[in-house]
């Protein structure tokens, strides 16, 4: 199946990696300054849409976004000063920045976000991977941020220009994916981009785990995982997080909560293909463990050394690499359990979501392949390793 499409295909040389080093304010200011015109580009794309999803101006958004200030200022200042540098950086106010990086509490927890994200374990090397899905008038405000702050592991974080954090590793070899939960709860905690980019800067995976339990204002997955083959999917709410364990070496994930923990707590109201988009995703995993020889012996080994990972039984002759995982996130099949999503016209604007980047990390060996777009689209995949700026 070849789907229509109405973005354009970009290549990944078309995103050039910002290095950012030096006080938290630098970084900021840094970030703010050369993606100016993606930062505000990015402000008027969520004035848009928060008005579309919940009638609100971006006055009003800002007013909303204020409340968690408090919160990010007691747990994590530090990201803080680094927001007001952004701020800085564009010439505008600390509450424009705020609010694009509380977007997901403003009112996008009422959006249909997208999607499939995996972490898998094989051969002695954990993989993540995962496929962002969003809006298409945000393909060109992407950016590739390597961050060396402070106290902190050097880091690469893949997201929306001016935001502190989203999808990456860094160079403890910790890496967190992410998934949208569409949802109307709201409550006390960090909002989920900040706690992103709190859990980018740990140096363990036990502490990256501690930041969701610790609380987050508003439902998301976040699939952490680690080079020594520890993963862990966490649903994470104003309450303790739902906790998602490996079964075979590997964790799924959509857009809609599975955990006893979360369900009993938040409602959800995912779109029907977030099921769909699940069963396709498991079955594709499936079918490449069994090409690599994986069987279930021994499966509850590892869980009794706490490694948060199966025991497998590896074909040694049989490879897994990048370009493997790219296909996987690059499947198409008819109807709404398609990996990779294009413009679908049929669908409402507000609703319509195209994949924007695909992401395959090797946390072992602590590398991140990004395709910018979509990873049916092109064999192009740019190598990033989190290095000391």
């Amino acid at each position: 199946m070849t789907p229509s499409t109405s973005s354009p295909t970009p290549s990944c040389s078309s995103l050039t990696p910002t290095r950012l080093s030096g006080s938290r304010l630098d970084i900021g200011r840094a970030h703010g300054s050369q993606h100016r015109e993606a930062i505000l580009a990015s402000i008027d794309v969520y004035d848009r849409l928060f008005h579309d999803l919940a009638g609100l101006r971006w006055h009003e958004a800002r007013r909303d976004a204020e409340r968690f200030l408090p919160m990010i200022e007691r747990r994590y200042p530090a990201i803080l000063e680094e927001l007001d540098g952004i701020a800085q950086g564009i010439g505008g106010d600390l509450a424009d920045v705020l609010t694009l990086n509380c977007r997901s509490e403003v009112s996008l927890t009422r959006a249909g976000g997208g999607c499939s994200a995996f972490s898998l374990y094989h051969a002695g090397r954990q993989w993540l991977a995962q496929n962002w899905d969003w809006r298409a008038d945000q393909l060109d405000h992407l950016v590739i941020l390597e961050i060396q702050a402070p106290g902190a592991p050097p880091l690469i974080s893949v997201g929306e220009a001016g935001m502190v954090g989203k999808i990456g590793l860094n160079a403890n070899g910790v890496g967190v994916g992410l998934n949208a939960i569409r949802s109307a709860t709201c409550g006390e905690g960090l909002p989920i981009h900040i706690a992103l980019r709190a859990m980018l800067e740990c140096e363990t995976l036990d502490a990256a785990r501690q930041i969701a339990h610790d609380g987050v204002c508003a439902p998301a997955h976040f699939l952490l995982a680690d080079g020594s083959g520890q993963a862990e999917g966490l649903e994470v709410h104003p309450g303790q997080p739902g906790t998602i364990t490996p079964a075979r070496g590997v964790v799924t994930h959509t857009n809609h909560l599975v955990s006893d923990t979360a369900t009993h707590w938040v409602e959800d109201f995912p779109k029907p293909d977030s099921w769909s988009r699940l069963s396709r995703l498991d079955a594709l995993v499936e079918q490449l463990l069994d090409g690599l020889g994986m069987d279930d012996s021994g499966a509850d080994e590892l869980a009794a050394d706490e490694r948060g990972t199966a025991s497998t039984a590896p074909n040694e002759s049989a490879t897994l690499d990048a370009e493997r995982l790219f296909d996987l996130l690059g499947d198409h099949t008819p109807g709404e359990d398609s990996l990779c999503r294009h413009f679908d016209p049929s669908v409402a604007e507000a609703e319509r979501m195209e994949t924007l980047f695909s992401v395959v990390m090797d946390l072992t060996d602590k590398v991140l392949w990004l395709r910018h777009g979509k990873p049916c689209q092109t064999t192009h995949s740019m190598r990033l390793v989190p290095t000391a700026v």
